[in-house]
């Protein structure tokens, strides 16, 4: 009879053999198409996530913990806070700086400064937690928010800043926390886009009072869902893990801080403050520990792709702009963004038209100018200037797939397919 282990040794052989004939995912000549992503993973996070499942301990524990500590150690955080979702991880982040627990933090009515070009579940948490976001303006030249604009609009209202390095582009962070340390702001970073970049050598997420990341199926790494908070405030940190599980104190790390106040209730259903279920699963945190490893060689790979495009493509700059990198910054390319100019002798629909039609995938810069999105205008928030930057790009910008699958041959094809276009349409 076969042993438990070497039954387990055929199952990931099994896996690891299908994988191999079955996840092809470079770019091939004779069918081309370059996506928007293709999967960093395969046979050995299948079976990271399979021993879970066939150990039945598949919900919150042990594995999630030892992620959450391998990111931070990664890093250099104190705390890591892992859950379902990088919008999760915004959510409890605000949550936290929002609580009536937390000293110096966020109330009610308060008001934070978010860029005009960021993503939905950037300003919802802030509006769902009672604060009015302030939407400001980006830097043309990098698509991130701009340190001029952050300073026009402070207020007498104005507590803090949540700021979104796009595409993984740092945002220009010593004027920004200048501004913080001057205005008495807490920052917030959402680099959910952002893994592996840095500021001045610094990783991101660490210059706020927390920071925040994705690990959704298209980011840098996956947890096929997931996200994390990080931070070096221990007791921000144990809010984190209290909001993150119903209020209650089972993950925390002084349990007895709570059970010496409240001696009279059960410790295992303890509830001290508000809570939501945003818990990962073993299974993300088994692939996260797979996925952490090799990201600093997709991310590698991201950075020479985007070199090559804009070594290849500058030629014609007279009808595009192209996102530049922030003086200091490691960006860390989650695709590849454009602009049509103005001035240019055709659409960017009808750019991105042809591109599709060649099977080369494009979308939009994330949500585009926030302010102008039907959801906003049902709730309080306040605009700064004209937000005219994000505006354009929200109408003449987008981008194409950049990613640890993209190889020479790939990036020919799309550089070809509109060298092509703008033949066709007379530009050249």
């Amino acid at each position: 009879m076969r042993s438990t282990d070497q039954l387990l040794d055929d199952v990931h052989r099994s896996i690891a053999a299908y994988c191999d004939a079955r996840h092809h995912f470079s770019f091939d000549e004779k069918n081309p198409v370059v996506r928007l992503h293709e999967p960093t993973f395969s046979a050995d996070e299948i079976n990271a996530a399979l021993d879970c499942m066939l150990t039945t301990q598949v919900t919150m524990g042990p594995k999630v913990k030892q992620f959450e500590r391998a990111f931070s150690d990664h890093y250099g955080w104190s705390h890591g806070v892992m859950s379902n979702s990088g919008s999760s991880a915004n959510l409890l982040a605000v949550a936290a700086l929002a609580n009536p627990e937390t000293k110096d933090g966020l109330r009610p009515g308060d008001e934070v400064i978010v860029p005009a070009l960021s993503w939905s579940t950037t300003v919802w948490p802030l509006i769902q937690c009672g604060l009015v976001p302030v939407i400001v303006d980006i830097d043309p030249s990098t698509f991130n928010i701009d340190p001029n604009a952050i300073e026009g609009a402070i207020g007498p209202k104005t507590r803090g800043i949540m700021i979104v390095p796009v595409y993984g582009n740092p945002c220009a962070m010593d004027p920004i926390v200048d501004i913080c340390d001057r205005r008495n702001l807490v920052l917030i970073e959402d680099c959910c886009e952002a893994l592996d970049a840095s500021y001045a050598g610094r990783p991101l997420g660490k210059f706020g009072r927390v920071g925040t990341f994705s690990f959704y199926y298209s980011h840098h790494m996956t947890t096929l869902e997931g996200g994390i908070t990080v931070t070096d405030d221990f007791e921000v940190a144990e809010l984190m893990r209290i909001l993150r599980a119903h209020g209650w104190i089972r993950e925390v790390e002084d349990r007895e801080r709570w059970l010496a106040r409240y001696p009279e209730f059960h410790p295992r259903f303890l509830f001290v403050n508000l809570g939501y279920n945003l818990r990962a699963t073993e299974l993300q945190g088994a692939m996260g520990l797979v996925q952490l490893p090799k990201l600093g060689g997709y991310v590698n790979t991201r950075r020479e792709n985007a070199a090559w495009f804009r070594r290849e493509l500058s030629q014609y700059g007279d009808f595009f702009d192209f996102q530049d990198e922030t003086p200091k910054g490691k960006h860390t390319w989650f695709g590849f963004p454009m602009k049509v100019r103005s001035t240019a002798p055709f659409k960017v629909s009808e750019l991105t038209d042809a591109l599709e039609t060649a099977h080369i995938e494009t979308r939009p810069i994330i949500c585009g100018n926030i302010a102008r999105q039907p959801a906003i205008k049902l709730y309080q928030h306040r605009v700064h200037g004209d937000l005219k930057h994000a505006t354009e790009v929200m109408d003449r910008a987008f981008s194409f797939g950049n990613h640890q699958a993209i190889d020479d041959n790939a990036r020919n094809y799309v550089a070809e397919t509109i060298r092509v276009f703008l033949r066709k349409s007379g530009a050249i």
